[in-house]
């Protein structure tokens, strides 16, 4: 079908490793107790648009360049690290404001959909399992590349994972509602937040460029 080979095992395969916590998971998780389900759902579409972008580089070849270039390998784990370091002391040094994260405005909910777009473009990690995992459902007997079984393989993917990520920020939030209308608990959230982002980045550091 379109070049795609054992699609009913892929789909099974890929729900499972989007259920399995990973990266993105404890930055949703971490949004949704921290500033409450709007927080946690922009994530996950934020998240969501990441894995698009990723789809797009591996189907049209950029991902091999970021795996085959140490440089740019390091250069783009660097700034994601950096970038979940700055999101993790910025939430560490914040105040707590309970009214304030009641109503969060558009532009802080933009903010935070870049937030997770950002945390998972500039995640290699991710570019190196969609090279290691969808070759394994496309047809290579055909001597013209097409880019169209990465596409579909990966929005197949992105949906599952999405519907996942949405779900994750709805089930967290709502069971942490009360902890977060008290001030003294909701400050503790924020820190507990700050210090996962960092822990996330330092994670990012150790990633190698191997298959």
């Amino acid at each position: 079908m379109l070049g795609i080979i054992n699609f009913e095992v892929f789909l099974v395969a890929a729900i499972l490793l989007n259920l399995t916590p990973g990266t993105d998971t404890m930055y949703i998780v971490s949004r949704s107790i921290s500033q409450g389900r709007t927080a946690g759902i922009y994530s996950a579409l934020g998240i969501t648009a990441g894995v698009v972008i990723h789809t797009f580089l591996a189907a049209f070849g950029l991902s091999v360049i970021l795996m085959q270039s140490a440089l740019l390998f390091n250069l783009i784990k660097i700034i994601g690290a950096i970038y979940l370091a700055y999101l993790g002391i910025k939430m560490l040094l914040s105040k707590n404001n309970t009214t304030e994260q009641q109503s969060l405005p558009k532009q802080s909910n933009k903010k935070i959909f870049l937030q997770g777009m950002i945390t998972n473009v500039t995640n290699p990690k991710v570019a190196l399992f969609f090279l290691a995992f969808l070759p394994q459902f496309i047809q290579t007997s055909s001597e013209i590349f097409s880019p169209i079984p990465f596409m579909l393989l990966g929005l197949t993917f992105t949906l599952t994972g999405g519907i996942w990520c949405l779900i994750t920020a709805y089930f967290t939030s709502m069971t942490t509602t009360k902890l977060r209308g008290n001030a003294k608990v909701s400050t503790i959230l924020n820190k507990l937040t700050g210090i996962v982002f960092i822990t996330m980045g330092i994670k990012l550091l150790q990633t190698k460029p191997s298959a």
